[in-house]
């Protein structure tokens, strides 16, 4: 038997400028991190007791006699990619939503490579995790995915991430010392907003709008720049206006990226105290991030009581192996 434990990730700065389509031509960079929830992965040898082969467990059940059988695309694939020929019995957990703005696909991805490699007695690197992840889940599973998520949550922590080039997925973590990245933590407030979308539609739509958004892109990455400037200064003020500067412009980029509701939300907030936020992932629902001072944030919390808030903190160990008995299920 084995468990990992994948983090999920909040993004900050630069989402959009991770995606091949932006970054083969131009500089992409993002500055994110994880946080303490996190998706769980089981996974044994099946034992060859059964009328199947391999059992898959998230939010269906599949039973089958090969992989051609399985569904899920990433299962499929990452069993096709270690070239796994015994079945398998997996089964995933998670302590947040599916398609909410998390990262949670890359999270399952990666988490799922590394239970499978530990099954197979190896221990991959957080860099090869994250390259493997990305090539499953853009070459093989042909999602319309970028490159910042499966980074994240391989490395875990507070990152600055560089996109194309030479130095295309360059981890940097961020280190401006506890004080600081307490005072970040406690500047956040997360809330869900009670309904979820499917981020390749809207991820798609931005895409197809890349040639006529160059500007407002480069800006992206250039606010990502700032925004480490600003953390080594210590003006969390800053970070929050620049965060309410950079969702602005994040609209500007698909008419698919915010609905009445949630610009209604945020205009609350921000009534109420908050400087800036963001609605995370590619946009339509999931979880909203505030960055609210902490004297101000009961009121921002009485304004939005009709949301569910979700409280966070931020983590640096990455994708784990929490569990390791390798030999559970097989039989010689």
């Amino acid at each position: 038997m084995i468990i990992s434990r994948t983090p999920f990730r909040i993004s900050f700065f630069g989402g959009g400028t991770d995606y091949p389509g932006w970054f083969k031509d131009h500089k992409g960079a993002v500055l994110a991190t994880t946080i303490d929830k996190y998706c769980y992965i089981t996974c044994r040898y099946l034992p060859p007791f059964f009328k199947h082969r391999s059992r898959i467990m998230y939010s269906q059940i599949e039973l089958v006699q090969t992989i051609d059988e399985i569904d899920h695309p990433a299962v499929r694939e990452v069993l096709r990619f270690l070239d796994i020929q015994e079945g398998v019995e997996i089964h995933h957990d998670g302590d947040l939503p599916a398609r909410t703005g998390l990262g949670s696909s890359s999270s399952f991805t990666v988490g799922l490579l590394n239970s499978l490699y530990a099954l197979l007695g190896t221990m991959p690197t957080k860099e090869q995790l994250a390259r493997e992840a990305i090539h499953i889940e853009q070459d093989l599973c042909k999602d319309v995915v970028g490159c910042q998520d499966q980074t994240l949550v391989a490395y875990g922590g507070l990152n600055f991430i560089e996109f194309g080039g030479e130095n295309h997925l360059k981890v940097r973590q961020v280190t401006i010392g506890k004080e600081k990245i307490q005072g970040l933590q406690d500047h956040l407030m997360m809330f869900f907003t009670g309904f979820s979308r499917t981020a390749s539609t809207i991820a798609e739509h931005q895409i197809r709008n890349i040639p006529a958004r160059t500007a407002e892109l480069k800006a992206m990455y250039d606010m990502a720049l700032h925004s480490v400037e600003i953390l080594n200064r210590g003006d969390l003020d800053d970070f929050g206006r620049l965060l309410d500067e950079s969702w602005k412009l994040k609209k500007s980029l698909s008419d698919k990226i915010t609905t009445s509701e949630i610009d209604a939300m945020y205009e609350a907030a921000l009534k109420h105290g908050a400087l800036g936020g963001k609605l995370l992932g590619a946009g339509g629902g999931g979880f909203v991030l505030l960055f609210v001072p902490p004297e101000k944030q009961p009121r921002v919390r009485q304004q939005l009581k009709k949301y569910l808030q979700v409280p966070i903190k931020f983590e640096d160990l990455g994708s784990q192996i929490i569990f390791y008995q390798p030999n559970t299920g097989k039989v010689d």
